[in-house]
């Protein structure tokens, strides 16, 4: 197969062949608003062992199950709470995963050996299409890490995915679907809905601000727990260049932060975004572009403030381990 139909554009057409590989076990990387993601058969262990080999993933680093609508919650969940259903209903589809105690579904080989399963309705229209198309084939869920070598800055276009996994990946029945840029950019919030209140695993951008006004209830954001989620260890979503935060850079190293800071002499701009918005949007692509150009140093001052500001401040504190 060529290299372009390895990459392929968006048609109804491509869309149709990619449920099918998806059913037939293979691997589809496709867009999210979040990231985009690598995806397979929720329920075929031998195709799931295709992302874990792919990415370099460990086994009991659990994943997250992607469904059409919120109507297939409960094929994969049970106990489901008040509060969880209120959630899903506001903020899915949307960059928000919600765990739950697993179903007879959801097996070891997607949950890490847990008995817990996270599920997620993305926001972005080539991910609906295809988990509608995959479950008109029969299909229950895609489960779907970020496209990208286990730690590694997450992909937020198509060509990211390429330059990193297609020596990885079958290049004659595996696809990776072209839909664009990614909107949000840093990855769903993660929320534990086992318990009596809901409580934050990974933070993203729903907010605990939002997620509090929703329910009513106190959100717990940093207390400890036993369940392992996507992106939770102390060092991920690292470039090759070394990251410093809110350092200035000195000529020669890259430098990001928010458009009203200037740049000093001699450093590589990479990013200057306007909006908290932009920043989550732009910072992976910019930390892979330090990567591109050989940088060894990246400078980055840190926005301020709550919500999706701490997200971000998330993501590069573990980048920066």
């Amino acid at each position: 197969m060529s290299s372009g139909q390895f990459v392929s554009n968006c048609t109804a057409d491509a869309m149709a062949r990619a449920a099918q590989q998806l059913k037939a076990g293979s691997l589809v990387a496709f867009p999210t608003e979040t990231v985009y993601g690598l995806g397979a058969d929720a329920t075929n262990e031998t195709a799931i062992a295709k992302i874990y080999k792919a990415k370099g993933r460990p086994a009991d680093h659990p994943l997250i199950v992607h469904i059409a609508s919120i109507d297939a919650i409960d094929q994969w969940a049970q106990d489901i709470s008040e509060y969880a259903i209120n959630l899903a209903r506001d903020f899915w589809p949307g960059p928000m995963t919600l765990v739950f105690k697993r179903s007879d579904l959801a097996k070891d080989f997607i949950t890490g050996n847990q008995n817990t399963v996270g599920l997620r309705v993305p926001n972005q229209s080539i991910a609906l299409a295809l988990l509608k198309e995959f479950e008109a084939l029969g299909g229950k869920g895609i489960a779907a890490p970020s496209a990208n070598r286990f730690g590694a800055v997450s992909p937020t276009t198509a060509q990211a995915v390429k330059d990193e996994l297609e020596n990885y990946l079958d290049q004659t029945n595996d696809i990776i679907l072209d839909g664009g840029p990614c909107q949000v950019g840093v990855e769903s919030t993660i929320i534990d809905c086992t318990t009596q209140t809901p409580q934050i695993l990974r933070l993203g951008a729903i907010t605990k601000e939002m997620i509090q006004e929703r329910t009513g209830l106190l959100v717990i954001d940093e207390a400890p727990t036993d369940i392992r989620v996507s992106g939770s260890l102390e060092s991920h979503y690292s470039p090759n260049a070394k990251v410093v935060l809110d350092t200035y850079p000195t000529s020669g190293e890259g430098f990001i932060a928010i458009d009203s800071i200037q740049t000093p002499p001699g450093a590589i701009r990479l990013a200057a975004p306007s909006s908290i918005e932009a920043f989550a949007r732009d910072i992976y692509s910019a930390l892979r572009f330090a990567d591109a150009q050989g940088l060894t140093k990246v400078c980055v001052i840190q926005p301020e403030g709550p919500g999706l500001a701490a997200a971000i401040r998330d993501r590069l504190k573990r980048a920066a381990n």
